[in-house]
């Protein structure tokens, strides 16, 4: 047997949380229903499941159950008075009954507007919760560097409020899982009776949904001065006035401003960011990382920044030009130190959600898929016209994101890469 061929089969599998049950609750969700079945059924229609090596496979991918979140789990963000209230599976649906201050439990828990009640919320906050801590727990237990949970993502869940379609913070309780200190064995060949120090791993967030990662930047947000965090949050994302989320935390960061930390960052593009304005800020996001030096990198691939997503803000495109989503993965996937824990997140076009995650799975396995690849004949077929193919073209929207912009934001980053030195250095 080749050598190639050696290190092939010595590689850890690609860790893939899914499960049928998953597939069925997460389309229950109701701003993407049957969003999740789509794109399980279009990963396993195109052969990404298939457990056997190949010789032109570079890896492969093992398909793992969700072990449900308990309320334990859960309670390890949540307060206790959501998740009674999110949990109670006999709850009605209208959850109009009135607490002490004459707010309905569905106002004072964020079970409206864009977050209702929803039959099956229970199981879907456990199951979701859940997959995304299975996920974490592998990378944990070194089953795996590399693990994918699309049906996670969920980043504008609150410790006591659902947002913006997310009920679960799950993003944040991976972080909290992956940032326990973890406790070398102890060499038995040592003289020193001293037991090995306990290392505390760091973590970067990365966040590519158009929409800022509130919920979770502002939950590892500080803005006391102190030494090295162990959670950096890097979002990149579309800001304007009356733009969902409204929060100060989205703006571009101010090193000067005294409410301003350096660990809690955001990259915010204006209308028609494109391939070339993404391969641009990218020497800003490789800076960020070297600086950090991160042991795990969480990273929500949210797709609604994506041309042809309804929400119609961008002109990214899924691949393979410099810039594109998929050339951004790859450099994280393939180049970065660090396990890595990639979740899905927003996407209103289901088939192009399904596209983009398909095709992002094919580059964790070291094996991109062409974007001219056909569409296979399975049940989800007709939803993929009328190309009929992998890929997800880039828009041709006015690019708002000028030269001097984009300047402006390695300058301002410039600064901040030198405080972020400061306090690792600390």
């Amino acid at each position: 047997m080749s050598n190639d061929m050696n290190a092939i089969q010595s590689q850890k599998p690609v860790v893939y949380i899914g499960s049928q049950d998953l597939a069925q609750i997460s389309s229950l969700l109701p701003s993407n229903k049957k969003r999740s079945m789509v794109v399980h059924s279009l990963v396993s229609a195109l052969g990404l499941m298939n457990s056997n090596l190949n010789a032109s496979a570079r890896r492969r991918l093992q398909v793992v159950t969700q072990i449900k979140a308990s309320y334990k789990d859960l309670a390890v963000y949540h307060t206790r008075d959501y998740l009674d209230v999110v949990l109670d599976s006999s709850a009605a649906v209208d959850g109009e009954d009135r607490l002490e201050n004459g707010s309905t439990v569905n106002a004072e828990f964020g079970l409206e507007d864009d977050c209702p009640r929803f039959a099956g919320l229970a199981e879907y906050i456990q199951m979701v919760g859940g997959a995304t801590l299975t996920a974490a727990r592998a990378l944990q237990n070194n089953l795996t560097d590399i693990a994918i949970c699309w049906d996670g993502g969920r980043h504008h869940a609150r410790k006591s409020q659902a947002s913006g379609f997310c009920y679960v913070a799950d993003c944040i309780l991976a972080i909290l899982a992956l940032k326990r200190p973890t406790h070398p064995s102890p060499n038995p060949n040592s003289l020193n009776s001293m037991p090995p120090t306990a290392h505390k791993p760091r973590i970067m967030y990365l966040d590519l949904d158009l929409h800022f990662s509130d919920a979770v930047s502002e939950a590892f947000y500080s803005p006391t001065p102190s030494s090295a965090s162990q959670v950096l949050t890097l979002s990149i994302h579309h800001s304007s006035p009356g733009f969902f989320p409204a929060s100060e935390r989205a703006k571009i960061p101010d090193i000067s401003a005294p409410d301003c930390d350096p660990f809690t960052l955001s990259l915010p593009l204006k209308l028609g960011a494109s391939n070339a304005t993404y391969a641009r800020i990218w020497r800003v996001v490789e800076k960020v990382k070297n600086t950090f030096r991160p042991d795990f990198i969480v990273m929500q691939c949210g797709v609604d920044a994506l041309a042809g997503d309804p929400c119609a803000t961008f002109n990214w495109s899924l691949g393979e030009a410099e810039g594109s989503m998929g050339w951004c993965v790859q450099k994280v996937v393939t180049e970065w130190s660090g396990k890595k824990l990639l979740l899905g997140g927003g996407g209103y076009n289901s088939p192009n959600a399904a596209r983009a995650w398909a095709y992002l799975t094919s580059i964790t396995l070291n094996n991109p898929m062409s974007l001219e690849t056909e569409i296979p004949d399975h049940a989800g077929f007709p939803l993929y016209g009328p190309s009929f193919t992998l890929d997800v073209p880039a828009g041709n929207m006015f690019d708002h994101n000028s030269e001097e912009y984009l300047a402006s934001l390695e300058t301002c980053f410039d600064n901040v890469i030198t405080e972020l030195q400061k306090r690792l250095n600390f």
